[in-house]
This record gives C-alpha cells, sequence and structure tokens, in this order.
C-alpha cells in the first residue's frame, strides 16, 4: 500500500492530466475569475469615473446619439446593447436610476418617484438626454482611454474622464461577491467647495446629503468607512394636539412603506394612532390623526422608535483603485478625485495647446506663402518635388526654426517646428479665390488671438492649481444654484423603545399563587388584583413577604413566588424610585428599617432585602416615585416588655442606600403592627433639569444648560417669536422648536415679562410689561392678534434695556436711542396693549440685555444620608446606639444645616441659647 501510494501522481491545482483537470483546481480557479468579473465589471465602480460598467456605457451610448434632442429610453437602451452582454433589463433598470438621481440625465415623462417608490413608466414611453453638465464634464474623447467592446466590434471607453468628484455625488450601492460597497450621496456645492479647500491645502469634512431630505445623525458617520453608522429620521411636525404631519422621508424609505409601517405598529398597539393620510404631491405630507388624550411628542417619539420614521445605515466605501478593490474615506476618495480633474485638466490643456500650435503654424506659412507671392514661383515647375523644394526655399527666407543659429540683423519669423511636406503640401492645395481676397489685416489679427490665446494657456499650465480652482469654481456658478442641502444634520438622542411604548397591556397579580403577567384573568374570589397599565416591553419587580425580589420580562403570566407585597413596573435608570421598608430579622428578632434603591441587576434572577435568615418577613414596605419619605406609627405586641407600645418612626432621618444594606434598628420589641401616618416631601429635592439646544429635548443627565431644579409643581415657561407664551411640566418627551422660542426657563410666580412689538394693522410699536396670571398649559397669545403683528424682543431681565433705532420726524436722520423698559412702564395684566412708542418712525430694536438671571447650581451636596436616631420605645429598650462613621473625606452639608447655620449668625449674642 505504501508503494502504491507513492507511486500516485500529485496534481496541480487546475492542472490537466491527459485531459482530465482536478475539481478542485477547476474550481478555485472558475470562482475566483468570477468573482473578480462580478467586482471589477459589475458592482464596484471605479474611482477615475466613479460609474459602474452598465453606467459607462449607458452615457457612451447616449453621447454618442447626443444631437439636443431627447432620444427614447428604448432607443437608448438598444444603442447600450453594442457595448453591454446583459440584456435590455440591467440597462434600462441603471438607466432609471441615472436619470432618478437629476445629475447627468435630463428626463421626460414618468420616471418614477424615490419618495413614493412608484417606478418609471416603460422604456418606450420615456425620453433622455444628456445634460449640459455631463457634456461639459463627463466627455472628451481626445482624453479617453478605449478598448474592444465584448463582440469586437465597437470600442467603448475604458473609464470616462470625468472632472468632478461623480461618486461622491450620486452615491452607489453594490453588492459583489465578497464584498459590498454602499456609498452615500453628498451634496454638489459643498463637494464642489470641498474640492477648492483641496487644492488650497486645507483639510475638508464631508457629509451626506440625501435628495428626500430629512434629518440625519453623523456622530459615527467615520468618513464613511467599515464600521461607519449613520441614522436617519423623517421630519416630523407637530400641527396641533390631534395630527402630526411628516415632510420628509428617509433615505431608502418610501412613503408607502413608512405608512405601513406606522400602521402595523398601531396594529401592535404600540402607538396610538386614529388614521394616517397620504397627501403626498410635490412635496411629502402625511398626516398622522391621534385620538383625544394621547400625547403629539410621545408620538413623535414612537413613530421614531417603532416605525421606519428613523432607519439606520452602515456606509462601506469600496472603490476600484489600479484595478483592486479598496476601502477609503470619503475624503480620500475626493483628494483623490481632485487630483485626478487637475491632472486631465492640465492633459485638456496640452492638447489646446498643440491646436493652438497648429493653427498658429499653418497661419504663418499662408501669410507668407500669400504676401509674398510664392505660389507664382511654381508655375514653371515640372515636377511635384520641384514644386515642394520651390516653395521651401521661398518660405526659408522669411521663417527659421525654434533653435536655429539667427544671422546677422535676422527679422525671420521663428517657427515651434521644422516644416514638413504636409505644411507644404497644404499650401498647394489653397485656392486661387482665397488668394485673390486674402486679407494680411485680418490674417495678423487671427494670429495675434491665436498668439493671445497661447499665452493664456501657457499661464494656465503653469499655474494649474489656480486654474482648476477657476474650473471648480466655475461649476458651482453654472450648475450650483438649485443645489442646496436638502438633508439636515442633527445630534439625535436616543429614543428608548420601553419609554415611549404604549401601555397596551394591563398587568395583574395573584399574590397568594405568586403569578403576575397581562393574561391572568380575575377570579370569583378576586384572587386576581389589577396593578396598573403597562406595555409588552416593560420589565416587572415583585417583592415579596420573605424579602426577596426579582425583576423579569412581562408575559402573560410568569410565576415569580408566593406571597407577593408589590407588583410594579420597573425602569433600571429611575434613580427616584425609593422603597421604605421595614422587616423583622428571623434570628435576632430585632426589626430593621431601610430606604433603598433597585440598581444593578439581572434579569430573572433572585436578590434578598434583608439578612436572608430563617423566619424573616417584611412587615412594612412602600414604593415611592419621587423618593418620598414618610412617617409611620409602630404599635408593639402586647406582650413586649416596653412601657410604651406605641411610636413614630421617621423615614425622611434614613439614608437612601443600596438593595444590600441591613438598615438601621427599629426595635428590639416585637412588632404588633406598622401604619402610614403622614406621607412626606421628596428627600432628594427638586429634579435638576437642563435644556440641550441641539436636540432640542430637556434631560437630568447635565448636557447643554441649566434651567434649575423641579419640584412636582414647578413649570416651564416659553416664550415664542409669535407673541404667545406657555407653561408646561418639565417632561423629557417634550420637543422643543429651538428656532421659534424666544425664552426657556423656570417659572415663578413673580416672573415680569417684557416685551416689544408692533401692531399689525397701525404699525405702532408697543412696549409691556406683565406677569404670568394663567395656570393652564395652554398657549396664551399676549401681544395684538391682528394680522402683521410681530413680536421684536422679550426678555424676563429685571431691569431691562434696548436700543431702538428711530427717526424722530420725516426730515430727521436715523438715530439710536437706548431705553430702559422697567422705567418706561409698570408692569400691567397680560391681555394690556402697553405703551406706544411715539416716535415718527421705529427702524430697528435690539435687546441690550440678556434672559434674564440664570439659576445658579448649588455647589453644596444635599446630605444623603444621616444616622437614624434611636427608636424611643421604653427605658428598658437596651438597644445600642449606632456609631457614627469615620470623617476620612469632605462632609455633606444639607439645606437644613446651611440655613441653621446662616440663622444662628443673624442673631444677637444677647439671645444665643447655650446648650
Amino acid at each position: 500500500m505504501t508503494e502504491q501510494a507513492e507511486e500516485e501522481p500529485k496534481f496541480a491545482p487546475g492542472e490537466t492530466i491527459h485531459d482530465v483537470a482536478t475539481v478542485n483546481g477547476m474550481y478555485q480557479n472558475w470562482f475566483l475569475d468570477y468573482a473578480s468579473y462580478v467586482i471589477l465589471e459589475r458592482a464596484v465602480p471605479a474611482i477615475e469615473d466613479g460609474l459602474k460598467p452598465v453606467q459607462r456605457r449607458i452615457l457612451h451610448a447616449m453621447n454618442e446619439m447626443d444631437d439636443g434632442r431627447f432620444n427614447k429610453v428604448a432607443n437608448v437602451i438598444g444603442q447600450t446593447m453594442q457595448y453591454h452582454p446583459h440584456g435590455d433589463a440591467s440597462i434600462g433598470d441603471a438607466m432609471v436610476n441615472l436619470g432618478q438621481k437629476d445629475l447627468l440625465i435630463e428626463t421626460q415623462g414618468n420616471w418614477g418617484d424615490i419618495r413614493t417608490g412608484d417606478s418609471a413608466a416603460a422604456p418606450r414611453y420615456i425620453e433622455a438626454r444628456l445634460s449640459k453638465f455631463a457634456l461639459e464634464v463627463v466627455f472628451n474623447p481626445d482624453i479617453t482611454e478605449w478598448q474592444m467592446s465584448y463582440d469586437g466590434r465597437k470600442r467603448e471607453p475604458t473609464t470616462l474622464p470625468v472632472k468632478f468628484p461623480l461618486l461622491l455625488a450620486q452615491g452607489v450601492e453594490g453588492i459583489a461577491v465578497g464584498l459590498s460597497t454602499k456609498i452615500m450621496p453628498h451634496n454638489f456645492r459643498e463637494l464642489c467647495k470641498a474640492s477648492i479647500d483641496v487644492l488650497r491645502g486645507r483639510d475638508i469634512q464631508l457629509f451626506p446629503d440625501f435628495p428626500t431630505g430629512g434629518l440625519c445623525d453623523i456622530s459615527n458617520y467615520n468618513s464613511g468607512q467599515r464600521g461607519a453608522k449613520i441614522r436617519l429620521r423623517a421630519t416630523i411636525e407637530k400641527v396641533d394636539k390631534t395630527m402630526l404631519v411628516i415632510r420628509d422621508i428617509p433615505y431608502g424609505t418610501t412613503t408607502t412603506a413608512l405608512m405601513e409601517s406606522i400602521v402595523k405598529a398601531s396594529e401592535a398597539n404600540k402607538i396610538k394612532i386614529r388614521k394616517v393620510v397620504d397627501n403626498t404631491a410635490a412635496a411629502v405630507e402625511i398626516q398622522v390623526h391621534l385620538p383625544a388624550g394621547v400625547s403629539p411628542d410621545l408620538t413623535m417619539d414612537a413613530l421614531y422608535a417603532f416605525t421606519d420614521c428613523e432607519v439606520s445605515i452602515s456606509p462601506n466605501t469600496c472603490v476600484i483603485i489600479e484595478d483592486k478593490p479598496r476601502f477609503v474615506g470619503v475624503e480620500d476618495m475626493l483628494r483623490l478625485s481632485t487630483q485626478k480633474t487637475v491632472r486631465l485638466l492640465e492633459r485638456e490643456l496640452e492638447i489646446r495647446q498643440e491646436e493652438l500650435q497648429e493653427k498658429w503654424h499653418s497661419a504663418s506659412l499662408e501669410k507668407i506663402f500669400i504676401e509674398n507671392r510664392i505660389y507664382r514661383k511654381i508655375e514653371e515647375c515640372e515636377t511635384w518635388e520641384d514644386i515642394l523644394a520651390t516653395i521651401d526655399a521661398g518660405l526659408r527666407k522669411f521663417v527659421r526654426i525654434e533653435g536655429e543659429k539667427p544671422k546677422a540683423n535676422d527679422t525671420r519669423l521663428v517657427l515651434r517646428r521644422a516644416i514638413t511636406e504636409d505644411d507644404l503640401t497644404r499650401l498647394t492645395e489653397i485656392r486661387i479665390k482665397r488668394i485673390s481676397k486674402f486679407d494680411g489685416f485680418k490674417a495678423e489679427e487671427y494670429i495675434l488671438r491665436l498668439e493671445t490665446e497661447l499665452a493664456e494657456v501657457a499661464d494656465h499650465l503653469a499655474n494649474i492649481t489656480r486654474y482648476a480652482i477657476h474650473y471648480f469654481e466655475g461649476l458651482l456658478k453654472k450648475y450650483g444654484q438649485s443645489r442646496e442641502r436638502k438633508t439636515q444634520l442633527r445630534t439625535f438622542d436616543v429614543v428608548t423603545a420601553q419609554k415611549v411604548a404604549v401601555a397596551n397591556q394591563k398587568l395583574y397579580v395573584n399574590r397568594q399563587d405568586g403569578f403576575v403577567g397581562f393574561g391572568l384573568k380575575k377570579d370569583k374570589d378576586d384572587s386576581v388584583v389589577f396593578v396598573c397599565d403597562c406595555s409588552d416591553l416593560d420589565d416587572i419587580i415583585a417583592i415579596k413577604r420573605d424579602g426577596t425580589f426579582v425583576v423579569s420580562r412581562i408575559a402573560e403570566k410568569t410565576f415569580v413566588g408566593k406571597d407577593i407585597l408589590h407588583v410594579g413596573v420597573y425602569n433600571k435608570n429611575d434613580d427616584r424610585m425609593v422603597y421604605n421598608m421595614v422587616y423583622l430579622d428571623g434570628a435576632s428578632g430585632i426589626s430593621f428599617a431601610k430606604r433603598f434603591l433597585v440598581t444593578g441587576i439581572t434579569r430573572d434572577r433572585t436578590y434578598d432585602l434583608t439578612k436572608g435568615t430563617k423566619g424573616t418577613k417584611v412587615l412594612y414596605l412602600t414604593a415611592n416615585p419621587n423618593s418620598e419619605s414618610e412617617i409611620v406609627s409602630v404599635q408593639l405586641s402586647d406582650k413586649a416588655p416596653a412601657r410604651v407600645k406605641q411610636f413614630d418612626f421617621d423615614f425622611a432621618e434614613l439614608a437612601i442606600k443600596g438593595k444590600g444594606s441591613m438598615g438601621n434598628i427599629v426595635t428590639k420589641q416585637p412588632i404588633k403592627k406598622i401604619t402610614q401616618k403622614t406621607l412626606g416631601d421628596s428627600t432628594l429635592g427638586g429634579r435638576e433639569v437642563f435644556f440641550d439646544s441641539v436636540v432640542g429635548r430637556l434631560n437630568h443627565a447635565g448636557h447643554g444648560r441649566y434651567l434649575g431644579a423641579f419640584d412636582t409643581d414647578d413649570m416651564l415657561l416659553r416664550v415664542y417669536k409669535d407673541g404667545a407664551y406657555e407653561l408646561t411640566p418639565p417632561d423629557l418627551s417634550l420637543h422643543f422648536d429651538t428656532a421659534n422660542m424666544v425664552i426657556l426657563r423656570k417659572f415663578e410666580p413673580d416672573t415680569v415679562i417684557s416685551a416689544v412689538y408692533v401692531e399689525g394693522e397701525s404699525k405702532t410699536h408697543y412696549v409691556k410689561r406683565f406677569k404670568i396670571e394663567t395656570t393652564s398649559s395652554k398657549r396664551f397669545v399676549f401681544i395684538s392678534e391682528t394680522k402683521g403683528s410681530k413680536l421684536l424682543c422679550a426678555t424676563c431681565h429685571p431691569e431691562p434695556q434696548v436700543e431702538i433705532k428711530l427717526q424722530r420726524d420725516k426730515k430727521a436722520d436715523k438715530e439710536n436711542e437706548k431705553l430702559h423698559l422697567h422705567q418706561f412702564i409698570d408692569v400691567k395684566g397680560w391681555k394690556a396693549m402697553g405703551n406706544k412708542l411715539n416716535y415718527f418712525k421705529v427702524h430697528a430694536v435690539a435687546l441690550l440685555t440678556d434672559e434674564g438671571p440664570e439659576p445658579q447650581r448649588r455647589e453644596i451636596k444635599k446630605r444623603s444620608a444621616a444616622p437614624a436616631p434611636r427608636a424611643a420605645a421604653s427605658e428598658s429598650d437596651t438597644e445600642e446606639a449606632v456609631p457614627l462613621p469615620e470623617l476620612t473625606g469632605p462632609v455633606d452639608i444639607s439645606d437644613a444645616d446651611v440655613a441653621q447655620a446662616q440663622a444662628i449668625l443673624k442673631t444677637p449674642k444677647s439671645q444665643l441659647k447655650l446648650f
């Protein structure tokens, strides 16, 4: 067996032995050939012109057919099939795609709509021709590299000499074998300006611009390279409390698909809508009608979370460079394109220079030939060689070749090249009629024009960078007027699905049997109890009598353990939900009290809130959404030896700690029952609110401008440019139209708004100062509601000052006057017209003060922990005092401590009591 194995021939991959090829070798070679073909010839564009082969062949065929008129697309497809061997369907689809990008092809007829997803009409019904931009930028047969077509009958361009970053302007998407490409479209004007910056040696940065408009978050664009990600959103406008209107849609989606996603989300009870109406015509308009009582702001967030109103795209800039696929950033692609454009412009100038030199050479020889009557000397010549020799000898009396040694006082014309036989032959072909009508003055003017143009071309070649800059500036001026950016660049906040999900389920609990879920049904004995409304994306927390708890995903029916005390919706990011608990430790018989947060949990894992000893049970438990404290009444057992059988315990004196803390001792005596006596205030104080103007949202994370600490009843004051104000709670789900807001601040009852406005009918300017007298969350217009009325400025500054550009009478010159509004008018009602500015004409009003004093954040931290006092149960209670912690760092001081210290400092010494 060993000898036979050694004698067996070894085949190399793809090697053919006796007309038999190894399958392994054939697969390897053929697959690589196929993959290379798809990558290079089908799916991935070339960096030279930014075109796939089918697009390049379509443009070449259209250029061959171009006569300035529209051609049937069916005819263009037929012409392109001479170069493209893949059928008319692929050519037609590629041509429609090119036409919809509105850059290289002018279209006529129904070419479909990328916004609605409507397809184009049949090729026999639509027409197309090359745009002026394409004719100027894409084609030049003199500098085009050619190759034979697939059947060898025609020649086609290897790449087209495109003098513009076409690939970045149009964008492209293709799937090859083993790789893909996805390049986003960019703005025409920005590409021209960026190319100019590249030529001037400046840094550049490019971002996508989509034909469908909308909003784009480019935080992770990363030059469009692999691993990048962009988020696209529809532009949603809040018309009123019952309707939202979608104006723009994300790139890659359609109005039909968007509406279907909205309906699907509504049917799944993720959002609540009444109906969706598509009124798209020249512009996108999708109306989303809401039922009464549904928040439009929350619905807007839900549309982004659950529908195609927000999509993500992962760019992947892959292009063919030197016959190989390369992954490069869009800025590097633009630099390569700009360098290529410079080379093409330089080559065009060189060709133009050669053409002008030839024209100058021919015109100069012709002028000498006719003016010096050299043509008469050939009349006696008998042979063709004598004719050429006679003309050559006659010309040499008046011209010399560049580089030839001049004679003394040589006035001969210097030619840039030698005289060839073709030059002499061309002179013999001049007709007698031209010679008889020859005008030496016009001939001289023509030669001077050629020399001027030659000097200009030489200057461009010597300063090719400057020439390229002028070229891009010309493109920008000629073709960039109507190509402004359509997509707005924004930074999006993350919309959490759990926060915006509609409460489409009802949570029930069977405390005795230990089941929770939305599928439980009420029994006759009422063992199943309704808890709250929730969504099917929520997590549920269940705390049991033995002091253990578990967090699990809501389901139809889930067993969490018997003897449930508390069930509720769990939000892992909620740092205000505080639980107050008293439990009896089974081992020692001591009752402990604790206040705790539930954070850092693993779903479906059981946690213990007590010491975990046998016989431990929870005596009292409450969940407080805004960290409310409470005073409870503790009643001891009748068998307890303490004289005082009932006392109060204040949870406000406990620190808020983690779920694993043991707690503070309440009593060592057995407890009969605990009841709530009073509900206290939030021990964490008002919640700090910030406004991020970039995303137009409120937050608690410290992003943006500090608005103040808000308690439960505190409100936000918003003043708009249309002369209206509104009081709203500081809800994080609200969308703020920053562009139309004048004032955004925490509302204080003594806040005075000072405003200057113009009344629309009389064009009279008024000043008014007023306090907010309304309490409802409605918009109230505080200026005149006549047509043309306009708010000029508004502020909450206590001493507002404006500068007025005015004219005191018709003949007076314009002057500036500063006016203190708090001295000009007293505070009146919000409906009052105000006082007139009695000037002949007011040209402008500028506010010199800011919006008003900004709230100051407290530098001293609020004390979050305090040692619990010893419970005064009885004299016989031998509870040990809780030891004070060591002071190893800065001590937190509460607001109460600060107030007490300030009161002591202000008290006369005679009134101070010593303890």
